[in-house]
């Protein structure tokens, strides 16, 4: 028996759990509260996908479609219950050796989606034979999700569940009209799970987290569920779409399955309900009930919410981690972490360091609020976490992780000598050197991603980004250079945005990728959301909203643009080209090709990144810069050297990295002076060392520093790990 059941209803993704109720078992353990988390998504797609599952689906045919390729994937009904347990062991990684069989192409039916297949052993040449039996296997899945979606379940999908319903939805007539129809064949599935686990944990608070529009027709056929079979069970919603789309609820209707409906940071409110169901209390933090057939917002309380070094570290206990399924959609490594690997799941900094974008919900608190941790508390709670789940992957969710922290946070990882593998979201920001990236990547960085938007410095700048196109390819640049995958976020029809503007746009895309300073990234057009600035003061970007009566969900709004452009009709030209380019290929296209409609010659001239590009020789270094090695201690060979008839002492410095060889050559006494400097840079030594203060120590010994370290053996240091913050 548990006080809090928290659920993740179905469904967000496959290969990993969607982190709140993870972050907020953490905070109740701090409090001692005892809570049983479970994603009901990953239970229910385990019951779908397996022999038994299969079996019952092709049975249950709501709607006999005479498309050939249902009826293909209907004939070879036997075939893929027959290879289904063995499959979806293989994505979990209990079966590697079924790789071979895989790929042998005799092993797995096929549907339509293999059709796109082209030549595989060019596509996977950089991935290995692992990966494309996982390309081949999520293939195999995706044709039975066809099957299932048009066959007995239209709501069905694997990272979202009837989610037109909870897109938009002004009024909640919609969603409570359907809530009334018949079970769904995956509502019979989830609410039979949900059951068997309200039996076993016997809560008096269920916390429901919905973080996205696919969750929450799910979410309220749980709590309808609850409501109906144990009445004694008081049920709560929280998470990112309550948060976004719910903060001018009306509607009481909503209250026949939710008591509660808590806004932003969880841990206080979710504190204050579980006193108030299970003590009797009666204050509350950001909180909507109803009281006398009316909807009321409370928030009574004087305290205020935990700071973030208070709120604990993630449990990831309970959920089933070794029952994930790790999917590889396209043929691309950066694109794939979002599907592929467990990864656990981190904040560096609550909010966002920036927090000016207009087209972002800047006016929330869980933007707007900026509260960074403190790099060894960040670490001390990876350490925890690996000893819990015995993986060392980590995705910082942040909205934009602040490069000084990550810095700290790198360097933290290096002193305790962790192995791990971590990626986040990032701000294209001039900050992020080529040294820093360097940082990075020895800490076990292999991605980041982060929005380039528009790529036109004119809406850059209307956007407020902080950042141009320039400074972005050069970041970019850095990055890859250091061996650090690069995603970018891509954005069209933003209010004002011309028809040359968005082909100029996909223009800096394809140098981008051509030059191989981005290996993946993704278009999105705009959407106006309430609680933006453009939402907010929609005259000042030349945009007309519509205006609706708000009494459910309110966050995207409705809008004419005064230029009067048709942006949809990018959308498929720009998405295709970008497929390509992240395949590496179709660079020499006409930029025309990539649509059915005319579009204007780009302005942009064709060496335009790589003239961003052009690298500058910076000698200006601050005083106050930070020197770090993170390299080994060399060998060193002493020997005379002679030269028209003098003669004098030099030392050969012989460096390992893991990939290779080095070696650099001084005069004996310089030799031994950077030796013991080497020693006092080394990443563990916590007390940091400036160029200013290495300037002094060196000039206490010999005359012109400056000429030192712009030298040529100072240089090779630089590129094998003489770091400069």
């Amino acid at each position: 028996m548990k006080d809090i059941l928290l659920i993740t209803p179905p469904f967000t993704q496959l290969n990993t759990p969607y982190p709140a109720t993870a972050y907020l078992k953490g905070f109740l353990n701090t409090k001692g509260i005892s809570a049983f988390q479970m994603d009901l998504g990953i239970e229910v797609i385990l019951e779908l996908f397996s022999k038994q599952g299969l079996t019952s689906i092709f049975k249950h045919i709501t709607a006999f479609s005479q498309q050939k390729n249902l009826q293909r994937i209907y004939s070879l009904r036997q075939e893929y219950i027959n290879t289904i347990d063995a499959v979806v062991e293989f994505l979990q990684g209990k079966n590697p050796t079924l790789a071979r069989q895989i790929c042998s192409g005799n092993f797995l039916p096929e549907a339509s989606r293999f059709e796109q297949l082209d030549d595989m052993e060019w596509a996977f040449g950089s991935m290995g034979m692992h990966d494309k039996a996982k390309h081949l296997a999520t293939l195999y899945l995706e044709d039975l999700s066809d099957y299932i979606k048009e066959c007995v379940d239209e709501n069905f999908g694997f990272s979202r569940y009837a989610e037109r319903l909870g897109r938009s939805a002004n009024s909640f007539d919609e969603m409570h009209d359907y809530l009334q129809r018949d079970l769904t064949y995956v509502d019979n599935i989830s609410l039979q799970v949900l059951d068997d686990t309200l039996k076993r944990v016997q809560p008096k608070l269920v916390l429901i987290s919905v973080p996205f529009p696919g969750n929450l027709y799910s979410a309220f056929r749980c709590a309808q569920f609850i409501k109906a079979n144990y009445p004694d069970i008081k049920v709560s919603m929280g998470g990112g779409f309550p948060n976004t789309e719910l903060r001018d609820l009306k509607d009481p209707r909503v209250f026949e399955f939710f008591d509660y409906i808590t806004l932003d940071d969880g841990e206080l409110p979710v504190e204050l309900l579980h006193a108030a169901v299970c003590k009797n209390e009666a204050e509350f933090k950001r909180t909507f009930l109803q009281e006398n057939g009316n909807v009321v917002y409370k928030n009574n309380t004087i305290r205020t919410d935990y700071k973030q070094s208070q709120v604990g570290t993630p449990d990831y206990s309970d959920l089933l981690l070794e029952k994930y399924i790790s999917v590889i959609e396209i043929a691309n490594p950066m694109h794939s972490l979002w599907s592929d690997g467990r990864w656990n799941k981190l904040t560096m900094a609550h909010g966002c360091y920036w927090g000016k974008c207009t087209f972002c919900d800047i006016s929330l608190d869980y933007i707007k609020v900026y509260e960074p941790i403190a790099a060894k508390t960040l670490v001390n709670r990876m350490e925890e976490i690996i000893a819990q789940t015995g993986e060392t992957g980590f995705h910082f969710v942040d909205e934009a992780a602040p490069p000084a922290l990550m810095r700290e946070v790198a360097l933290e990882i290096l002193r305790r000598e962790l192995t791990v593998s971590w990626w986040t979201n990032i701000r294209f920001e001039k900050n992020f050197t080529a040294d820093l990236c360097q940082l990075f990547k020895a800490s076990g960085c292999i991605a980041v991603s982060g929005g380039l938007e528009v790529a036109s410095d004119r809406l850059l700048d209307l956007i407020q980004k902080g950042v141009t196109v320039g400074q972005v390819a050069q970041v970019t640049r850095n990055f890859t250079e250091a061996g650090i995958m690069v995603h970018a976020y891509l954005m069209y029809g933003y209010p004002t945005q011309t028809v040359q503007e968005t082909v100029d746009s996909l223009e800096m895309v394809r140098q981008m990728f051509e030059l191989g300073i981005l290996q993946s990234g993704f278009w999105h057009q705009f959407a106006m959301t309430a609680h933006s600035p453009v939402g907010m003061f929609p005259e000042e970007f030349g945009v007309i909203p519509e205006v609706s009566n708000i009494t459910f969900a309110n966050n995207d709004i409705q809008f004419k643009d005064k230029t009067g452009i048709d942006h949809d009709k990018f959308s498929f030209g720009l998405k295709k080209s970008l497929f390509n380019y992240m395949h590496g290929i179709c660079f020499d296209y006409e930029l025309q090709d990539w649509f059915d409609f005319k579009i204007p010659h780009t302005k942009i001239q064709p060496d335009y990144i790589v003239s961003c590009l052009e690298k500058e020789n910076n000698f200006d270094v601050k005083p106050s810069a930070k020197i770090i090695w993170i390299g080994g201690k060399p060998i060193s060979e002493n020997y005379i050297k002679s030269k028209k008839g003098n003669s004098w002492e030099m030392t050969k410095l012989t460096f390992h990295d893991k990939r290779e060889t080095f070696e650099i050559s001084l005069e004996k006494e310089k030799a031994a002076w950077l030796e013991k400097s080497l020693d006092k840079l080394q990443v563990f030594n916590e007390k940091a060392v400036t160029f200013s203060q290495l300037k002094a120590d060196f000039e206490d010994h010999f005359d012109d520093f400056e000429l030192f370290w712009y030298s040529k053996p100072v240089m090779t240091l630089r590129q094998f790990g003489l770091l400069i913050f």
